[in-house]
């Protein structure tokens, strides 16, 4: 988990120092979702100014940081999240004799060396893993906003008079000197109705949750548009509907054997890491075959860990722990009595996205 920040004003030329401070300061603001580097990158002249507060767990080098250049320079990024099939579309472009000379092994350097060779709609679609980012083309002065397919990473954006804002969460644009943030009393009764607000509102006017699946692209010249429009490229229903019109074939065997693989390799690919790798088990089907496909994979055994609770007709420490016991993991368990419970669980919220409208508000 990473942050990101930013802002454009148009056709305003900015004060680099008051930028960075700016950018810097809405980064601070979610220091929890990157607590390793922080960074930021300003171009006064394009009006556009973006930060970064880092998680490392790709390239811990230098290299890694963010916000990131392209070698070709006229791409910039900040991003959260994680492409998983990188190394695939870095082998591809190598391949393609399409790759500029390498600094690092991060794949944000190979999302920026994608958008170079593919442009930006075609390079998404090669994207496998969850993100949201924001892309500075220099060339068209324009930026870009991107979250994956469905929605696991967060990034609302708005506009604020003539500046554009954006960030993984509310309270970074808060962060931002001149917020007067109204409340949008219709995303109230959107709380009221469904116990969360759900996109692309959020609890302010004029601020709204980019789309899963989607892009909004804001032209540094173009004047404020309310609400932001996005465009989408990734539809769930056109995925579902692709497969009912091509239904399995090859036999019940042949179908759970494409699965299993489907799995094993999703689970492959997100172990991929330059810091250590653990699961949490609770001893339920999902985090079993989960945690099962890691260690099947692993040469070492995998390290896992449960909540468990003091009071037993909650626990379910019991069952995660035959499981570890049956796959060989390193396994911890953490017990936690009722009263630990009653501290600890509002603030689980905050490791989510949805469908909490703004985890700043629990306490």
């Amino acid at each position: 988990m990473c942050g990101i920040v930013g802002l454009l004003k148009r056709n305003v030329l900015l004060d680099p120092r008051s930028a960075r401070d700016h950018v810097l300061k809405m980064a601070s603001a979610i220091v929890h979702r990157g607590p390793d580097d922080s960074g930021a990158w300003v171009d006064a002249e394009a009006g556009i100014a973006m930060g970064h507060r880092r998680l490392s767990i790709v390239d811990l080098s230098p290299e890694g940081r963010q916000p990131m250049s392209s070698a070709c320079g006229r791409y910039v990024i900040v991003f959260n999240g994680e492409v998983y099939n990188y190394e695939e579309i870095r082998r591809e472009l190598d391949g393609l004799n399409a790759a500029p000379r390498w600094r690092g092994h991060s794949d944000t350097e190979v999302m920026l060396a994608a958008f170079g060779h593919w442009g930006l709609d075609a390079a998404v679609e090669r994207f496998v893993g969850m993100f949201a980012f924001a892309l500075w083309d220099r060339e068209q002065r324009t930026l870009h906003l991107v979250r994956d397919r469905i929605g696991e990473k967060p990034l609302y954006c708005g506009w604020l008079g003539d500046v554009f804002l954006f960030g993984s969460e509310l309270k970074a644009l808060r962060a931002y000197p001149d917020w007067d943030g109204e409340i949008n009393r219709d995303a109230l009764t959107l709380l009221l109705r469904h116990n969360y607000i759900p996109a692309p509102y959020s609890i302010y006017k004029g601020v709204y949750k980019v789309l899963p699946g989607s892009i909004i692209s804001i032209d540094a010249g173009s004047p404020p548009a309310y609400p932001v429009r996005p465009r989408r490229y990734w539809s769930v229903l056109k995925v579902a509907e692709s497969g009912a019109a091509n239904p399995a074939s090859g036999g019940e065997a042949a179908v759970c054997d494409h699965l299993e693989d489907l799995l094993a390799r999703s689970v492959r690919l997100q172990m991929v890491a330059d810091v250590p790798v653990g699961a949490f088990l609770s001893g339920g089907i999902d985090s079993s075959l989960i945690v099962a496909l890691m260690q099947a994979q692993s040469s070492r055994a995998v390290r896992t860990f449960t909540i468990g609770f003091t009071e037993k007709s909650y626990d379910e420490a019991e069952h995660a722990m035959a499981v570890a016991r049956h796959l060989g993991t390193d396994h911890t368990e953490l017990y936690l009595t009722p009263k630990d419970a009653m501290d600890v669980i509002p603030r689980l919220p905050l490791l989510y996205d949805e469908p909490f409208s703004d985890s700043s508000q629990i306490p």
